[in-house]
C-alpha cells in the first residue's frame, strides 16, 4: 500500500497565494503553488496531485488534515456526480472543476484510493512535512506574483516631440520661383 500525506496552504484566505504538497511515506514528495486561491482549493489540489502522481494498481491511502477535501473526494462526490454537479439543495458545487478532476483521476486509476483524516499540527511527521512544503510553495508563489506584477506595472508614457522642421521657403509669386532663404537666426545656449 502507498501512503501519502497531503496538505494545502493559503497565505491570505481567500485570495492569497496558495501552495499544495504531497509526501509519500517512502520518501518522494512534490509541491506547487498559484498566485491566488483559497485554502480549500489548495487542499483539493494536493489530493489531485497525489492521485495523479501515484498511478497504478497498488492501493493508495491519502492522509489529510482537511475533512473538506476528504469528504469531497470520498463521500459527497458520488451524489454530486449523479445530481449533475449540484448540491442537495440545488446549488452549484464549489470548486467543481477540481472535484471533477479528482473524480476522473480516481476513476481512471486501476488501484483503489482511500482517505484517512489526521489531526493537523500535532507532530504527525508526514503531515508536518506536507504542511511545510505547502507553506513554502505558497510563499514562492506570492513572491513570483509580486515580481510579475512589478514587471508589468504601468510605466508612465513618455511623449517624444518631433524636432521642428525647417519652414518651407516662401514662394516669390511675382517671379514664380522660391524666394531666397532667409539667414538663420542665432541660437543662444545657456
Amino acid at each position: 500500500m502507498i501512503i501519502v500525506s497531503t496538505d494545502g496552504s493559503c497565505l491570505r484566505n481567500p485570495g492569497g497565494a496558495i501552495g499544495w504538497a504531497w509526501v509519500n511515506h517512502q520518501g518522494s514528495s512534490r509541491s506547487g503553488g498559484a498566485a491566488s486561491g483559497t485554502n480549500q482549493v489548495a487542499e483539493l489540489r494536493a489530493v489531485l496531485e497525489a492521485i495523479l502522481a501515484h498511478a497504478g494498481s497498488e492501493p493508495l491511502l491519502i492522509e489529510s488534515d482537511s475533512l473538506y477535501a476528504i469528504k469531497c473526494a470520498s463521500e459527497w462526490i458520488s451524489s454530486w456526480r449523479l445530481n449533475g454537479w449540484r448540491t442537495s439543495s440545488g446549488g452549484a458545487v464549489k470548486n467543481v472543476e477540481l472535484i471533477r478532476q479528482i473524480d476522473k483521476a480516481i476513476a481512471s486509476r486501476p488501484g483503489p484510493v482511500r482517505f484517512r483524516w489526521v489531526r493537523g499540527h500535532v507532530g504527525n511527521y508526514f503531515n508536518e512535512q506536507a504542511d511545510a512544503l505547502a507553506g513554502e510553495a505558497a510563499r514562492k508563489a506570492a513572491v513570483s506574483a509580486a515580481v510579475a506584477e512589478a514587471n508589468t506595472a504601468e510605466i508612465p508614457a513618455v511623449t517624444v516631440e518631433e524636432p521642428p522642421t525647417a519652414p518651407e521657403a516662401p514662394v516669390d509669386k511675382a517671379a514664380g520661383k522660391a524666394a531666397a532663404p532667409s539667414a538663420p537666426q542665432a541660437l543662444t545656449l545657456f
